[in-house]
């Protein structure tokens, strides 16, 4: 949703150094760190990294049957409708993905017609509002509230989803728990923000979700109404895009169990 522009950060003479210059520098200095992290970054992360290992590895009391491997997941849609392309819910069917299919996945994302329905309804509800004064109204103020809204997702997607896991090869999928209790699943959803898999197998710190969704953020200062181009509505629109993403993840978790109860058979009378 468009926000009001924050007079203290849009006179800072830095501000557009934060805004233009740093995401793109970042993506050439932070793949460096991520391949040779520091003594600190480590010590940091060492708390989520020792809790995802024991979310994710559990007793085995029997030698588990061979599963297929998954390379490309399957689109099981959130709910029945939203496209779901970055699940996983079997761990043990871990295959990195080919660059071919991390961009494919995105673009299949961007291209589903429910997503372009579904931004189209967020874009007219912000028209009634008049969310934005300076897009105006009739069918150009919603040309324009759409082509904004979805250049803000489709950027955010393919960074997340794309570049950046290619640059540091990382997995973009969301691995399911699917056991334990509903807060322990609900803390992993969350530590799965900042920790993800690599393609190697090993746990890293996620610089794919959080510094795409803030060099998406930056990004999107190139053609959002100048009164929304100031360092703290940047700021505010990549932690949205985070906390979105996190809960997004929650209904990822729980999605599975609330399709099986639904496609449970009733017992005969």
């Amino acid at each position: 949703m468009p926000k009001q522009p924050n007079l203290f950060f849009a006179s800072l003479t830095a501000g557009r150094f934060f805004r233009v210059i740093a995401p793109l520098l970042l993506l050439y200095v932070l793949p460096m760190q991520a391949q040779q992290p520091s003594p600190a970054s480590s010590d940091v992360a060492a708390t989520l990294v020792s809790e995802q290992i024991s979310w994710n590895t559990s007793p085995v009391s029997e030698p588990a049957a061979p599963v297929e491997l998954q390379i490309a997941p399957k689109n099981d849609r959130l709910f029945f409708v939203l496209p779901n392309y970055l699940m996983v819910e079997n761990r043990d069917q871990f295959q990195p993905l080919p660059v071919r299919t991390k961009f494919t996945l995105s673009a299949k994302t961007m291209s589903d017609p429910v997503t372009a329905s579904f931004l189209g309804m967020i874009a007219l509800m912000g028209q009634a509002r008049n969310s934005d004064p300076s897009y105006g109204q009739g069918f150009q103020g919603y040309s324009k509230r759409y082509a904004t809204l979805y250049a803000n997702t489709g950027i955010g997607t393919v960074m997340t989803a794309s570049v950046l896991p290619t640059l540091l090869h990382q997995d973009p999928r969301y691995f399911q728990l699917g056991t334990g209790g509903k807060w322990n699943r609900v803390k992993y959803d969350i530590s799965s923000i900042c920790i993800t898999w690599a393609d190697s197998g090993e746990l890293q710190f996620n610089y794919s979700e959080i510094l795409g969704d803030g060099v998406a953020a930056g990004i999107s200062n190139a053609y959002v109404p100048q009164n929304q181009r100031t360092f703290g509505n940047t700021l505010g629109v990549w932690g949205t895009d985070i906390l979105l993403n996190t809960f997004c993840n929650v209904a990822k978790e729980f999605w599975p169990d609330i399709r099986r109860k639904l496609h449970k058979p009733k017992p005969l009378d």
